[in-house]
């Protein structure tokens, strides 16, 4: 269907036209009539289907043909980089009307929050907004929301898992019951669902094909360990043709600085977004990936929601989202409406179940890809993943020619003697087993991987390792721990007892916490 046959001002037409849609995709389809006929809809679709012209185009044209004096629409976004695309989506769309528009979000310095002041105070046509700094102006007292006519709740699942419901409410119960509700979501859990009743009025339900990547996206999945990860990356990214556009996910912030960092010293254009960064460096960091300058973006999941980027060919996993559904937003960054793109997903051990649940939701299985010459090894995607330099408790572990592991440390029992662990050398008054009686085998003693013995040996046994005297003990007594008894300390001649008490009787003793006895006097 066009955009033509959708009965659309003529005016709202024209800026279509000069932005250069012609079709309408299937969530639009569906949702406009309704939204034009003032009907409340909860829709779900996939990312990358052209859910913000589904709301923004009904909503200019009624501004077109009943516009009104005051705030008219309050569209709420989950983050700051949203809020600006979908502000400069409607700019575009009402290039060639009197609609006025204004983006209300935080992170930058107080002039910008005075600017938005003016506007709301003006009563600006629509505000794009994210829940917390909204709010933070409804406080203040001078924004009036008598004359709202539409509420469109978009990313709504992603505005619930980031807590913001009791602003949002504070929102809502500010804005009149009359008005149209529009929410339009990625998922639909349960908690969307109950959350749409208390908003929405008799809505009309629009889902398409929910947790499905479009059909443009080529994926493929390498089974890699993480410490072979920045090996392949290099790889892939040297593949791509240079002025392709790159966009690579990692799960945290630490991630994305460390390989945006590797990525730079091996010599590539790379940059980097996550929400350490001023809001400034953000927007800045997007605008030089949009129009090429950086064509590698290293971002966490505040890029895998909505962020509209033309002409992203490859989208890298670095590692596997938590959420199934984010792994369908990241991949959902590239093939955007009708075009195509590329998916890859670098899969260690520990990340192979969250994977498989990914391919469950999907209900697909992504190919598995062959690691390149020179990294293969390790976790190649076969059904034994081991090999014979393994890992045991964070240690390397060898192997020996029988199979059993030999670590740094000697094998023998560490009661029998070698002096690797102190006590008895062989010889010294306990022989371990198979030395009894004199038997040896190969000339090595059982248990032990001391040197051979020879009859020499035998007949001097070495003598025992003595150890520096303790301190405060006289020279030449046996060191403690060393086999020989101990000098007996006790309490001398009655220091804690009153005089004539009776030793034994516990007359004149201190009835508890007694005290330590003195160290033996130097001789």
């Amino acid at each position: 269907m066009k955009f033509v046959d959708l009965g659309l001002a003529t005016t709202l037409l024209e800026g279509l036209d000069a932005m250069g849609f012609q079709n309408a995709t299937p969530i639009q389809e569906q949702a406009i009539p309704a939204l034009l006929n003032g009907q409340d809809v909860l829709a779900c679709a996939q990312t990358g289907t052209g859910k913000t012209a589904a709301f923004l185009l009904p909503i200019l044209n009624r501004l077109i043909e009943d516009p009104i004096d005051g705030i008219d629409t309050v569209i709420l976004e989950p983050t700051r980089e949203l809020a600006i695309q979908v502000d400069q989506q409607l700019e575009g769309f009402s290039y060639f009307t009197n609609v006025s528009s204004v983006a209300i979000y935080g992170g930058r310095d107080g002039h910008s929050m005075e600017m938005e002041m003016r506007a709301l105070k003006k009563g600006v046509d629509v505000v794009v907004a994210t829940p917390g700094r909204f709010l933070a102006h409804l406080q203040l007292g001078y924004v009036n929301l008598d004359t709202v006519r539409h509420l469109v709740l978009d990313e709504a699942d992603r505005m619930l898992d980031m807590g913001f419901v009791q602003d949002i409410m504070t929102i809502v119960n500010k804005i009149p019951r009359t008005r149209q509700t529009f929410l339009f979501s990625a998922t639909m859990p349960n908690e969307i669902r109950k959350f749409s009743q208390s908003l929405l009025r008799d809505p009309l339900e629009i889902s398409i094909a929910i947790s499905k990547p479009a059909s443009g996206i080529t994926q493929g999945v390498f089974f890699v360990e993480d410490e072979r990860k920045n090996k392949l990356i290099e790889h892939l990214l040297r593949l791509e043709a240079p002025d392709r556009r790159i966009l690579v996910f990692a799960g945290t912030k630490r991630a994305v600085k460390d390989l945006n960092s590797h990525l730079k010293n091996k010599g590539f254009k790379s940059a980097e977004i996550h929400s350490d960064l001023e809001q400034q460096q953000r927007e800045d960091t997007l605008l030089s990936f949009k129009n090429a300058s950086v064509p590698i973006l290293v971002a966490t999941d505040v890029l895998s929601r909505g962020i509209d980027i033309k002409n992203i060919e490859v989208v890298i996993n670095f590692d596997v989202p938590g959420d199934p559904d984010d792994y369908v937003h990241r991949i959902g960054r590239t093939a955007r409406a009708d075009a195509t793109g590329e998916a890859f997903t670098l899969v260690s051990r520990m990340g192979r179940k969250k994977f498989d649940r990914i391919e469950q939701l999907m209900g697909i299985k992504v190919p598995v890809l062959p690691l390149p010459e020179g990294l293969q090894g390790g976790d190649d995607g076969g059904d034994d993943h081991r090999s014979r330099r393994g890992t045991r408790g964070g240690r390397n572990v060898k192997h020996r020619s029988d199979g059993r592991p030999q670590h740094g440390r000697p094998q023998g029992n560490r009661h029998q003697g070698g002096g690797a662990y102190g006590g008895r050398t062989q010889g010294s008054g306990q022989q371990s087993s198979g030395q009894q009686g004199g038997e040896q085998q190969g000339g090595r003693p059982n248990g032990n991987n001391s040197r051979p013995a020879n009859e020499a040996d035998l007949a001097n046994p070495a003598p025992r390792r003595q150890q520096p005297p303790h301190p405060g003990q006289p020279e030449g007594n046996p060191p403690i721990g060393d086999g020989a008894p101990r000098k007996k300390r006790r309490n001398r001649g009655g220091r804690n007892r009153r005089k004539g008490g009776d030793k034994g009787s516990g007359e004149g003793q201190q009835p508890s916490n007694p005290p330590t006895p003195p160290a033996a006097p130097n001789e």
